[in-house]
């Protein structure tokens, strides 16, 4: 398929929440495509399968790689950039895609709160902070792609500390495409990436089936990159449960 300018042989990729889900679905069509790809995620055995994982896809040695990282840490953030850049070069590519969902209520532990805004919102402000300025000073195509939620749009009751991390990270992600589009010469762009009802390690909450209602990881991931493709920047992902004309009405 035509692609993105920033995707393309011979480019780069930094996935955070890589080692598995939509990360890895992504990561996996990245190689795909001819990218050298960088996955982080949190240190275990997810992570350590994961190249594995891309190497069965068909990547070349030296094609990928694997860096633990805790993207709520900016000091693993910058070393994350830092050690991508050494061994691949520019950045073209740049999904911060970590997250979790733990549950919260409204009067959890400020901890619990903390911990979910740390990853879901900060690492990706943090990310795009660290990456962005190099990636847009390289002068050459740049994408990055913040994955959000329709949680941070809708916000249902039941689950506050990741509605609110989440509808920071479409706030955030509106106002850095704002900034590039805005800077003379700059060739990044953002994306807001709105998955659907997705069967995930992050989802499944003990099912090992994939429910009827539920898209693949690798159906959303192929999904997105045909919206990026056509130059979406709210990149509203259907599912089997809910259709678009539907989503919309919840999100308007």
């Amino acid at each position: 398929m035509d692609m993105h300018p920033a995707i393309g042989k011979g480019k780069t990729a930094v996935v955070t929440g890589g080692a598995s889900g939509i990360g890895l679905a992504a990561a996996t069509q990245l190689v795909a495509e001819g990218l050298k790809v960088c996955v982080a995620d949190l240190p275990g055995d997810a992570l350590d399968a994961a190249t594995k994982t891309l190497v069965r896809a068909g990547a070349e040695s030296g094609q990928v790689m694997a860096v633990a990282t805790d993207v709520a840490d900016a000091g693993q953030l910058r070393a994350l950039k830092d050690q991508a850049t050494s061994a691949f070069g520019t950045i073209n590519v740049l999904m911060n895609n970590a997250g979790m969902q733990p549950g919260s209520s409204i009067f959890d532990a400020e901890n619990n709160w903390q911990r979910i805004i740390d990853v879901n919102m900060w690492g990706i402000i943090r990310g795009s902070q660290i990456f962005a300025p190099d990636m847009i000073a390289s002068g050459q195509p740049g994408l990055i792609i913040n994955t959000g939620s329709k949680q941070g749009i809708t916000t249902p009751p039941g689950d506050p500390a990741y509605n609110v991390s989440k509808t920071g990270v479409k706030a955030f992600t509106e106002a850095l495409q704002h900034d590039l589009r805005n800077r003379e010469g700059c060739q990044v762009e953002a994306r807001l990436f709105i998955p659907g009802f997705v069967f995930t390690p992050l989802t499944a909450n003990g099912r090992t089936e994939k429910p009827a209602g539920a898209w693949t990881p690798e159906q959303t991931v192929t999904f997105l990159f045909d919206r990026v493709e056509a130059g979406d920047f709210y990149i509203l992902c259907p599912d089997n449960e809910v259709d678009r004309q539907t989503d919309e009405k919840r999100i308007a």
